[in-house]
């Protein structure tokens, strides 16, 4: 996986805008056009509204002076009042339409977000880097939607309606129009400012905003509750978190202060320019160059378009400061390079060839898998065993083609892995891990969610069932298949073990070419466990199959055993070739023996 390229660092709002745009215009195109069409006239409808008060208040006095009649101010009134009601309507249209946009284009968002992580290699979740590219992104997602519509309201609402008024201004007094200037330039630059301050803080915070959720997982969620408080970690997790959260706060603050310090500089500017403009005003209506009515009407309108000023500064483009940095985290996300495995769709099932096969983890100081030579033959079962740390669960990610070597190469019926669609890799192949899902689902959802096209029926369950060693009659399954396996949805929890056995039938239930076991077994007395497998072993027969274990009590079923040490593969062969011999087999074997109730002594 490359770095991001400096030059792709940089997006600019503009390009961030057009690229977001794309979405917002797919998820509802005829209500965002129909939103951005209305706030147009809802803009220019607060300036057509100033002009109808000038024209009441002109009427007004001239009724007051005899010049103007009493049916003619009255329709100036209704006039007003029309505006007024036009105004009010159009901004409940507008302040309403985008939220139900805003949800449309939040789900074609998070789509997006789970397509580029599917099209990334899968290698990237053990770089801590990327980690954080894909927190950093979950974040600027949130904030996309409304980082558009902030800026399409600086569009096509602020913008018409400044214009409006300043072409009435300038009508009436072009220094008028020019003094909108002076009020605009310093809040501006306040929130080009605060977009630099914002944006450096969101690269700054994501590590810290990762390590606060991971903390807080640690003391509330479920997976961990009962071991924090068994073993008195609550408190230990709970420093960290405040710690953390602390770290978080004391950067967010310093970078508040600073952009509001700047900001409060430009704002005294600004209501310089506003004080401006009142003595404008006030000096044209002693000069005679503004009637009285011009002037009630630009007096009481300057002081909304002063405070509209400020909200479209401070408000809707301190939001997109604020969140451009979030924004650009999500768009760099999106221009991450994604796995080329786009070539082949199937290569059929055949032998599973490693050649010289190399693999290190990013940022990794050394190789997790180094100069691995190995075949996996069309229906053969290989063990890999080892002991921790010495590459096993690495390898099978290798075999599988979830991983690409780092050099080496690894290739399923002749064709490399590199080479292959994900979609083909995976189509006839099927795993059990020892870090399995927990679904909070029914029985028959957690056993056939490997492969839901194909359907279930009673028999295949119970067939599935039966060799992982779980039946749906027992008294743990109340309503048999239909047991919701979830207390949180008024069904029963299991215990780790009948979690496990699910999670093998899981395994089972999928048609496959190659299955994988990688340690799922664990939790599984070693008895149960060798049942498991030889129950394993007969549906096996003519399909390819690899077994990770700790214990080598159940290996002696694999056709051969490939024994993992430091990353290295330093024997191969048959429990009765390798046990014959000195070597790590025999002593991991000689270590387990006690386990197995053999008299077999080690040959000499």
């Amino acid at each position: 996986m490359k770095e991001v390229k400096e030059g792709q660092r940089d997006i600019s709002i503009f390009r961030a805008l057009w690229k977001l745009l794309a979405v917002m215009v797919k998820a509802a195109p005829v209500l965002f056009i129909v939103d951005i069409v209305l706030s147009v006239f809802h803009g220019m409808s607060w300036g057509v509204e100033t002009m109808m008060q000038q024209r009441f208040f002109d009427r007004a006095v001239g009724m007051a002076g005899g010049t103007v009649s009493f049916w003619r101010a009255l329709l100036a009134l209704v006039g007003l009042g029309l505006a007024n009601v036009i105004c009010q309507v159009l901004n409940g249209i507008c302040n309403f339409m985008p939220m139900v946009v805003e949800r449309r284009a939040g789900a074609r968002l998070s789509a997006a977000i789970h397509e580029k992580i599917a099209r990334l290699e899968p290698a990237v979740f053990d770089d801590t880097k990327r980690l954080e590219d894909i927190n950093k992104a979950e974040e600027g997602k949130t904030h996309a939607f409304w980082f558009v519509e902030n800026i399409l309201s600086i569009f096509d609402f602020y913008l018409p309606y400044f214009l409006f008024m300043g072409w009435y201004l300038f009508s009436l007094k072009p220094i008028l129009a020019a003094a909108i200037l002076i009020v605009f330039i310093p809040t501006a630059l306040a929130q080009v400012i605060r977009t630099k301050v914002f944006s450096h803080l969101e690269d700054v915070s994501a590590p810290q905003r990762r390590k606060y959720e991971y903390y807080e997982s640690c003391i509330v969620d479920r997976e961990y509750f009962k071991e924090t408080r068994l073993l008195g970690g609550f408190f230990y997790f709970k420093k960290l978190y405040l710690d953390t959260l602390d770290c978080m706060q004391r950067l967010s603050y310093k970078a508040t202060m600073k952009s509001n310090l700047f900001e409060l500089a430009m704002r005294l500017l600004a209501v310089g320019g506003y004080c401006g403009i009142l003595f404008l005003l006030y000096d044209a209506l002693m000069k005679g160059e503004v009637t009285v009515g011009a002037f009630a009407a630009v007096f009481h309108s300057v002081g909304a378009l002063y405070a509209i000023m400020e909200e479209v500064v401070c408000g809707h483009m301190g939001e997109v400061a604020k969140s451009a940095g979030a924004i650009r985290n999500f768009l760099r996300f999106l221009d991450l390079e994604e796995s080329t495995r786009q070539g082949m769709q199937s290569a059929g099932w055949g032998d599973i060839v490693l050649e010289n096969v190399c693999f290190s983890y990013p940022d990794a100081p050394g190789e997790a898998v180094h100069n691995v030579n190995l075949t996996l033959k069309r229906g053969e079962t290989l063990a890999v065993v080892g002991e921790n740390g010495s590459g096993k669960s690495t390898l099978i990610r290798l075999i599988s083609g979830l991983y690409t070597p780092s050099s080496g190469s690894v290739r399923h019926n002749g064709i490399e892995t590199k080479s292959l669609s994900f979609a083909s890799l995976f189509a006839r192949t099927s795993a059990v891990f020892q870090k399995y899902q927990r679904y909070q689902m029914t029985l028959e959802e957690n056993i056939t969610i490997s492969a839901v096209q194909k359907g279930s029926g009673e028999k295949e369950l119970n067939r599935v069932c039966a060799m992982a060693g779980t039946d749906a009659a027992d008294p743990a399954f109340p309503e048999g298949y239909q047991t919701m396996l979830s207390r949180e949805f008024d069904g029963v929890d299991l215990s780790g073990g009948q979690w496990q056995r699910v999670a093998i039938a899981r395994g089972f239930f999928r048609d496959h070419d190659l299955i994988i076991l990688d340690e799922p077994t664990a939790a599984i007395d070693p008895y149960e466990e060798t049942q498991i497998y030889n129950r394993f072993a007969e549906i096996s027969k003519d399909r390819s199959a690899v077994i990770v274990t700790h214990r080598l009590g159940s290996v002696k079923l694999a056709d051969r055993i490939a024994v993992m040490k430091e990353g290295e593969l330093v024997q191969l062969g048959t429990h009765e070739e390798l046990i014959a011999q000195e070597g790590e087999y025999r002593r991991l074997y000689d270590a387990q023996r006690q386990w197995y109730g053999e008299e077999q002594q080690p040959a000499g």
